[in-house]
């Protein structure tokens, strides 16, 4: 069986799992929120994305 869980599902769940059991501070996840924000309108967003597709890929072993 396989599920298809987006990449962002995930994240927000590691965000949570940060927040509420690693006592990571509010402050710090705000900033790399917006850091992520700014990164997605740069030049190295193409090569972030085909890093995450690629990883992906690999652990679902469907690399080509």
């Amino acid at each position: 069986m396989t599920i298809d869980l987006p990449l962002i599902v995930v994240l927000i769940a590691l965000g949570y799992v940060g927040l509420k059991f690693a006592r990571v501070p509010k402050w710090l996840v705000i900033v790399l929120l917006l850091l992520g924000f700014q990164t997605a309108h740069t030049f190295i967003a193409p090569a972030i994305d085909s890093g995450t597709k690629t990883g992906v890929e690999v652990v679902n072993g469907t690399t080509k």
